[in-house]
C-alpha cells in the first residue's frame, strides 16, 4: 500500500513537472515577436502604399487628355527651329504615308510585329501585367526607366497624346487611357493605328509606306525576312534604316526571326533560312531609290538632327508633335552649298565634305555632306569616319599633349634628322626628304615635318596623347608610333570639334545640332546640349593657336596653309595630306605625288571649319604635285571669308601665357644674349612659371679691337692711309666720305691702303674698321681737307704765332706730312717745322676757324667705345705751315699740289653716317 502510494505521489510530482516544462515551451522568443511585428507593419506599410498609390494614379488619371480619333489616326509633325530660336526650318512638313486597314496586312507581317512589340496583344486589356512585372524587376535592378512594357496600345496612346518623359504621371495616364482605349476599340483597329501611325524612317510612316520604299513592292508581296526586318525598325528608325545601316538593319532583322521562333510564329527551319537571305540582295537599287523628301538646302543637317534625335537618352519621336530646337545657322549653311556646288573643283568626279562649328558653343552651324546631296541617295561625308585624318591631327595627338603635361614650350628644341620607328625599325620621312636639323617646335608644326612629330609622341606617350585626344572628343583604342602622322580615322565633324576647342579657351563643348526639346504640350521642355569640359589648359590652347597662326601666315617661310589665309582675320589652322601604302601604291600604279586625302581644319573666335577633300575610292588619288592638295584650303577660305565679321575677335592671350626671345636650338632653352644672331632668335610663349632665367653664352665674344694708329700721308692727289692692329684672323674695310657720300673702297687683311684722285677744295674722311664672320670693330678715322689754289703769290709770315699755340696741347705725336708715321706712341714732339714760304691772308683762316676743330668730337656716337689712344688724338691740334695742310681734331685735313695734312689719330663714326 506504502509503495504503491509513493509510486502515486512520484507519478502526480512527474505531471507537475511536465507541466511547467510545456508552459516554458509555449513562451514565444523575443525574434518571433520582432517578426511578427514587423510583417505586420509591412502589410500595414503595403496597404497604405496600395491606398497611396491608388490615389495617385486615380489623380493623375483625372488630368489625362481626352481620347481624339483624329490624332489617333494621324501623326503629328515635328516644328524645327534654326539657332536664332525664330527661324522655322522648312523640312518634314507632310508625312510621306500609305494608309493600310487592317485586313489588308499580311498575316506574316502582323506575326512579325506582334512577336517584336507585343506578343500578348489579343490576350490583354491595353496593360500586361506579366510583361509589366518583368520591366518591375528589370527597373529594379537596373533603374527606373531601363526597360519599358508599353504594349502596342500603350505605344498609340503615347505616340498620340503625351511626352516622352519617363515619369509616374506619364506612365499613369498612359496605363489609364490605353485601358480606356481598349474599352472604346476593337483590337483589329488599335493594331491598325499602330501599323499606320509608326514612324518607320525619316518622314516615311507606316509599314505599308516602308514597304514600298525599302523594297519597292506591296506589303502582300514581302518575304518573311523583309518583313521582319521592317518589324524591327521603329525600335530605332534611321539607326535600323537598311540604305545607311546595313549591318545594324541585319543585325535587327535576325533577332526578330528568332523573337517569331521563340513564339512559334515560324519554325526554326524558317527561321534559319531567313537569316541566311542578304539584306542587300532585296533592296531597291541605290539607283532608283526615292529621296525621303523633296530636295533642300537643309537635308543634310536634318538628318543628323534626325540621328541625334535617336541617341537621346530618353524616348523621342518625330511624330509626337515635338519643337526642336537647332544649332542650324541658314545663312551659314547658304555659304556652305555655294562653295560645294563653286568651280574650285577641278574635275566632277572629286568630293568634299565639311563642317561649320560654333567655337563657343559647340553647335554645328552647318554642314557640308557632299558635292550633290538630297536624302538618302548620297552619302554624308561630313559624318564619315572612315578617312584617315593625315597631318591635322599633330597639334592634337603629339604637340598639344607636348605642352600640356610636359610643359614645353613653342620654342622647345626638336631635331629633325634621320629617324626610324622603334617597333619594326622603318625609316620615318618628310615630305621632301630632307633634314633641317635643330628647329623649335613652333616650325616643326608650321612646316609639318614628319620626323619631329614622331619623336614629339615618343617623348609624350602614348597614354598622355590618348588621353587629350579624348578629352577633345576623339576616342582612339590604339594608339602607334605611325599615328603620329595621322593615320587616325575620323570625320569632320568630329575634327572640327576637337580644332574649337584650342579657339574655345580649351573648353571643349561635342558638337551637336539640337539645343533644346519642347513637347506637344508647349510648357514642358529638355534642355539637351552637351555640357562644356575643360579638355587643356588655357594656356595649352593659346600657345597651340599662335603656332597654327604661323601655319597660315603668308609671309612665313615653309608655312603649309598660306592659300586659307584670310587678310585681317586672325586665323589658325593645320593642313593634312594622307599616303598610300606601298602595295596600294603599286596596286593602283601610283607615284610618290598621290593621295587619298587632304585636309584643312581652322578657326576663329566664332567658327571652327574642317574640310576634307578625296575621291569617292582610294584608287583614285589627288595630286600633290600640282594645285589639287590645295582644294580643302581653297573651300575653308572660301566659307570662312563669307561667314566671319570684320569685327571677330583675335585670340586673346592669357594671364597665365609669358613671352621671351630665346635663343634656337640652345639645350635646355636659354633667353637670346645681345651677341645672339637675329637668325638664332625666336619670339615664343611658355606657360607662366616655365620660363628660361639664363641668358645662353654661346655667341658672347669679346669686342674687336679697334685699329689704332691711323695716319694719312699726302702726296700730290693721292692719301697713303696706314694703320695698326693686333689680331690676324680680320679684315679691314677702309671706306670714305666726301660731299656727304659715303662709299666702301676695299676689304682687305691689308693694314694700308692708298685713295688717289683728291681734289681742292675738298674734305675727306677716312674710316677703318676691323670686321671678321660676326663682328665689327668701332671704326678708326681720319680727315684731309686738300685746300683750294692760292689767289695770290706773297704769304705774310705774321700769323705764325697762331699755328704755335695748339702744339703745347697736341699730346700726340705730330710729323711733317714729307714723314713716314713710325712711331705709333704719342711723343711730345716740337711744333712742325716752319717754312718761310709767302702765304696768302687765307693762311689766317684756319686759325680764326678754330671753335670748328672740336665739331667732330661733339658728333661722335656717344654708346660707341672710344679707344684712348683715339681720345688723345683727337685733340690734335690744326698746325699750318707753308707747304703743309691741316690737322684737326675733327679728322678734316687738306692737301693742295702736294701740299696737304694728315691727322695721325683715330676717331668715332658720325651717327650720321650708317
Amino acid at each position: 500500500m506504502s509503495d504503491k502510494q509513493i509510486s502515486r505521489e512520484e507519478r502526480r510530482k512527474a505531471i507537475e513537472r511536465q507541466k511547467k516544462a510545456n508552459n516554458k515551451k509555449k513562451k514565444k522568443s523575443p525574434v518571433v515577436l520582432w517578426m511578427k511585428r514587423i510583417l505586420m507593419a509591412i502589410f500595414a506599410i503595403g496597404i497604405a502604399g496600395l491606398v497611396f498609390g491608388a490615389s495617385l494614379f486615380a489623380y493623375y488619371a483625372s488630368s489625362a487628355p481626352e481620347i481624339d480619333e483624329e490624332l489617333l489616326r494621324d501623326p503629328i509633325s515635328p516644328t524645327f527651329y534654326a539657332a536664332d530660336g525664330e527661324t522655322e526650318i522648312p523640312y518634314i512638313t507632310a508625312e510621306n504615308r500609305e494608309y493600310v486597314n487592317y485586313e489588308d496586312i499580311p498575316k506574316v507581317m502582323e506575326d512579325a510585329i506582334l512577336a517584336t512589340e507585343d506578343n500578348r496583344f489579343y490576350k490583354h486589356s491595353g496593360i500586361d501585367v506579366i510583361r509589366l512585372g518583368g520591366a518591375v524587376i528589370a527597373n529594379i535592378t537596373g533603374g527606373f526607366g531601363s526597360q519599358g512594357a508599353s504594349t502596342i496600345t500603350q505605344q498609340v496612346i503615347k505616340n498620340s497624346f503625351l511626352t516622352n518623359d519617363k515619369t509616374l504621371k506619364r506612365k499613369a495616364q498612359e496605363a489609364y487611357l490605353a485601358f480606356k482605349l481598349e474599352q472604346e476599340y476593337e483590337k483589329e483597329e488599335i493594331f491598325e493605328m499602330y501599323f499606320n501611325k509608326i514612324l518607320m524612317s525619316g518622314n516615311i510612316y507606316g509599314f505599308g509606306t516602308a514597304s514600298e520604299y525599302f523594297y519597292g513592292k506591296p506589303l502582300g508581296e514581302l518575304t518573311l525576312a523583309e518583313a521582319a526586318l521592317l518589324a524591327g525598325m521603329p525600335q530605332s528608325p534611321n539607326g535600323y534604316n537598311p540604305f545607311t545601316n546595313i549591318e545594324r538593319a541585319e543585325e535587327r532583322r535576325n533577332v526578330v526571326l528568332s523573337l517569331m521562333d521563340q513564339h512559334e510564329k515560324i519554325s526554326t527551319e524558317e527561321k534559319e533560312q531567313a537569316q541566311a537571305a542578304p539584306v542587300a540582295d532585296s533592296l531597291v537599287p541605290e539607283g532608283e531609290r526615292q529621296p525621303q523628301t523633296a530636295s533642300s538646302e537643309h537635308t543634310a543637317f536634318m538628318e543628323m538632327v534626325e540621328d541625334e534625335l535617336e541617341s537621346l537618352e530618353g524616348d523621342y519621336s518625330l511624330d509626337e508633335g515635338l519643337t526642336i530646337y537647332t544649332t542650324l545657322e541658314p545663312y551659314v549653311q547658304t555659304k556652305v552649298n555655294e562653295a560645294m556646288a563653286s568651280d574650285l573643283f577641278f574635275d566632277d568626279n572629286v568630293q568634299s565634305a565639311m563642317t561649320v562649328v560654333d567655337t563657343k558653343t559647340g553647335g554645328i552651324s552647318a554642314v557640308g555632306a557632299a558635292r550633290e546631296y538630297t536624302g538618302d541617295v548620297r552619302h554624308n561625308y561630313a559624318i564619315d569616319g572612315s578617312r584617315q585624318v593625315g597631318s591635322i591631327i599633330k597639334p592634337i595627338l603629339d604637340y598639344g599633349p607636348a605642352i600640356e603635361y610636359l610643359d614645353w614650350s613653342t620654342g622647345q628644341t626638336v631635331v629633325d634628322e634621320p629617324y626610324s620607328y622603334d617597333d619594326d625599325g622603318q625609316e620615318v620621312r618628310n615630305v621632301d626628304g630632307r633634314f633641317l636639323g635643330s628647329m623649335t617646335i613652333r616650325e616643326a608644326l608650321y612646316r609639318s615635318r614628319n620626323i619631329p612629330a614622331v619623336k614629339t609622341l615618343a617623348e609624350v606617350g602614348t597614354e598622355n596623347a590618348g588621353e587629350f585626344m579624348k578629352n577633345v572628343g576623339l576616342d582612339m583604342e590604339n594608339i602607334y608610333e605611325s599615328t603620329a602622322l595621322g593615320s587616325a580615322e575620323f570625320s569632320t565633324v568630329e575634327m572640327a570639334g576637337a580644332f574649337a576647342a584650342f579657339g574655345n579657351k580649351g573648353e571643349f563643348i561635342k558638337p551637336h545640332t539640337i539645343k533644346k526639346i519642347v513637347f506637344r504640350d508647349g510648357s514642358t521642355e529638355q534642355i539637351v546640349e552637351p555640357e562644356p569640359v575643360q579638355a587643356m589648359k588655357d594656356s595649352t590652347a593659346y600657345m597651340v593657336t599662335d603656332i597654327l597662326r604661323d601655319v597660315m601666315d603668308p609671309n612665313r617661310a615653309g608655312a603649309t596653309g598660306k592659300e586659307a589665309a584670310i587678310s585681317g582675320l586672325d586665323l589658325a589652322g593645320k593642313t593634312g595630306t594622307t599616303n598610300y601604302t606601298t602595295k596600294e601604291m603599286q596596286d593602283y600604279n601610283l607615284d610618290s605625288s598621290s593621295a587619298p586625302d587632304v585636309w584643312f581644319a581652322g578657326y576663329t573666335t566664332d567658327y571652327a571649319v574642317s574640310v576634307w577633300s578625296g575621291y569617292p575610292t582610294r584608287k583614285t588619288p589627288i595630286d600633290t604635285a600640282s594645285d589639287e592638295r590645295l582644294l580643302a584650303q581653297r573651300l575653308f577660305k572660301s566659307v570662312m571669308s563669307e561667314i566671319s565679321s570684320p569685327e571677330t575677335a583675335r585670340f586673346e592671350q592669357p594671364d597665365s601665357v609669358t613671352e621671351k626671345v630665346v635663343e634656337v636650338g640652345s639645350v635646355p632653352l636659354k633667353l637670346a644674349s645681345a651677341f645672339t644672331p637675329y637668325s638664332m632668335r625666336s619670339t615664343e610663349l611658355f606657360a607662366r612659371g616655365t620660363e628660361p632665367n639664363s641668358v645662353s653664352q654661346r655667341y658672347v665674344v669679346e669686342d674687336l679691337a679697334t685699329p689704332s694708329g691711323l695716319r694719312a700721308n699726302i702726296s700730290g692727289s693721292s692719301a697713303q692711309l696706314s694703320w695698326n692692329h693686333g689680331d690676324d684672323d680680320v679684315s679691314f674695310e677702309v671706306s670714305v666720305e666726301v660731299d656727304g657720300s659715303r662709299s666702301v673702297l676695299t676689304t682687305s687683311s691689308s693694314k694700308s691702303y692708298t685713295f688717289n684722285g683728291l681734289e681742292e677744295g675738298k674734305t675727306y674722311t677716312f674710316r677703318v674698321v676691323a670686321v671678321n664672320s660676326t663682328q665689327r670693330s668701332d671704326p678708326a678715322s681720319t680727315v684731309v681737307e686738300v685746300a683750294a689754289a692760292p689767289e695770290e703769290p706773297e704769304e705774310e709770315p705774321a700769323e705764325e704765332p697762331v699755328e704755335e699755340e695748339p702744339v703745347e696741347e697736341e699730346p700726340v705725336e705730330e710729323e711733317p706730312v714729307e714723314e713716314e708715321p713710325v712711331e705709333e706712341e704719342p711723343v711730345e714732339e716740337e711744333p712742325v717745322e716752319e717754312e718761310p714760304a709767302v702765304e696768302e691772308p687765307a693762311v689766317e683762316e684756319p686759325a680764326e676757324e678754330e671753335p670748328a676743330e672740336e665739331e667732330p668730337a661733339e658728333e661722335a656716337p656717344i654708346e660707341e667705345p672710344t679707344d684712348p689712344t683715339e681720345e688723345e688724338e683727337s685733340e690734335t691740334p690744326s698746325v699750318n705751315s707753308s707747304g703743309n695742310g691741316n690737322a684737326e681734331s675733327n679728322n678734316n685735313g687738306s692737301g693742295n699740289n702736294g701740299n696737304g695734312n694728315a691727322n695721325n689719330g683715330n676717331g668715332q663714326e658720325d651717327e650720321n653716317n650708317n
